[in-house]
């Protein structure tokens, strides 16, 4: 009677380590997916909302009339403008597209030799630019010369984006848990995308610029002698409207 009830006992003992087993290992597994499903959308806005640095068009359309052959004075600024970013930032090819077969095609022809003309004033070599012809789908629709070319930019976004309330919500896990919801930062991030002037600068720093030798040479000279190195103004009164403070 007492092996019985021994080997009762033992029974119990191994149902209750496996049981208690079994719920360790589900509990780590519901563990894993908590963990995953929260981790899936970063909680720093940079990194939910990146600042990509990609290849992208910069153009200007110029449009023509059937009855003059020739370019505006605004739309000569307009192509000499693009003639001096593109110096400064094009990646490639100056790509002109000439409307074709329409009422403004000759026009547009003369007009295109005016551009080229500006743009090697500029200083951009003839392999620079690429002369497509096109013909609009619209023959209704006022065809013009499209000017582009790619270069380096800074985009973020799209903004906008609600994949949750804002809340409380059986759906909304960030509201209880106190983190910012999803489209937090993407405005800022997009206008700082779009203000940047050089987009290298948002990975990296610029080289120094070699210091002003003359300058510091004066001011390691008024060191030496123990003399004020601050920069005086003998007309800096001149400019002043009021004696307050005197």
């Amino acid at each position: 009677m007492i092996d019985s009830f021994s080997q009762a006992r033992h029974q119990k003992l191994r149902t209750a380590i496996v049981l208690a087993g079994l719920a360790m290992v589900l509990g780590a597994c519901n563990h894993t997916n908590d963990a995953i499903t929260t981790a899936s959308i970063p909680e720093d806005y940079r990194q939910r909302h990146p600042i990509t640095v990609q290849e992208a068009n910069q153009s200007i359309v110029v449009f023509i009339g059937h009855g003059r052959g020739g370019l505006t004075a605004e739309q000569r600024a307009d192509v000499m403008g693009l003639a001096q970013t593109w110096m400064h930032e094009g990646t490639g090819a100056i790509s002109a597209d000439v409307p074709v077969d329409t009422p403004n095609a000759r026009a547009a022809a003369d007009s295109m030799r005016e551009i080229e003309s500006l743009l090697a004033a500029a200083g951009v070599p003839p392999r620079g630019v690429t002369v497509r012809n096109y013909k609009p789908r619209d023959p209704h629709q006022l065809a013009a010369i499209r000017l582009s070319y790619p270069r380096m930019t800074a985009t973020a976004g799209p903004c906008g984006l609600w994949p949750e309330d804002l809340g409380p919500s059986i759906k909304n896990k960030s509201y209880f848990e106190n983190r910012s919801y999803y489209n937090f930062g993407c405005s800022y991030q997009h206008n700082m995308a779009a203000m940047v002037d050089n987009p290298a600068d948002l990975v990296q720093p610029r080289s120094e610029t070699p210091p002003y030798t003359a300058r510091r040479t004066a001011q390691f000279e008024k060191y030496r002698k123990a003399t004020t190195t601050s920069v005086t103004y003998p007309d800096a009164d001149k400019a002043k409207l009021s004696d307050t403070g005197k």
